[in-house]
């Protein structure tokens, strides 16, 4: 057998695919990004709003408290709270009573649009509870973190915390979903059934 490797390694062949590195890995979407997220994420079972403003997201966010019933609303992220706040949206605070939460709001990192994907991490005040413990996760994001794959998501990340990553870096494609059991789906076994994300413009019109 080491005969034969070493037979191989002493015999050059042209490289099958000399431009392999250079070669696009994805061809080119001809779909904007914001429609080919909204795409990509309804595909895997997210739900997607889009909101001009921050009065659309909270009439938006209203209108889902009131179809859901949600009442036990949580945000930690003092950015969060201050849009609340400034439109009077009643939401809990507290960290405690962590049983209770009914729906949780949160920011992101950056959304993945060829995946449909929402890259999250602990570097907020959210951390990673908020992503996990509640059965409805809402996520409030904006046009401008919108970006093509992952590495574009990670660049960001890069570029805004420098030397000081994250030490939990998620992707988070659609609601948690497991077919363990007689391979049978099921979604929401291992975190939220359900995953919005609100998308506020923020782009130069």
């Amino acid at each position: 057998m080491l005969k034969k490797i070493r037979h191989a390694l002493l015999q050059k062949r042209e490289a099958p695919y000399p431009n392999f590195e250079e070669a696009e890995l994805h061809p080119k979407e001809s779909e904007p990004i914001d429609v080919l997220f909204a795409q990509r994420f309804t595909d895997v079972a997210g739900k997607f709003v889009y909101c001009e403003d921050e009065i659309s997201f909270i009439e938006n966010l209203i209108s889902l408290a009131e179809r859901e019933k949600l009442r036990r609303m949580y945000a930690w992220e003092p950015a969060v709270q201050q849009l609340l706040d400034k439109y009077g949206f009643p939401f809990y605070r507290t960290e405690r009573d962590l049983d209770q939460i009914e729906a949780g709001i949160t920011t992101c990192e950056a959304l993945i649009a060829r995946s449909g994907s929402i890259l999250v991490s602990n570097g907020n005040a959210s951390g990673r509870r908020l992503a996990i413990y509640p059965h409805v996760h809402v996520v409030m994001a904006f046009a401008s973190q919108l970006v093509m794959d992952i590495k574009d998501g990670l660049s960001l990340m890069q570029r805004r915390y420098a030397e000081g990553l994250p030490s939990l870096i998620n992707v988070i494609t659609g609601p948690s979903r497991t077919a363990d059991i007689e391979k049978t789906l099921v979604l929401g076994a291992h975190g939220p059934k359900e995953v919005y994300v609100f998308l506020l413009e923020d782009r130069p019109m």
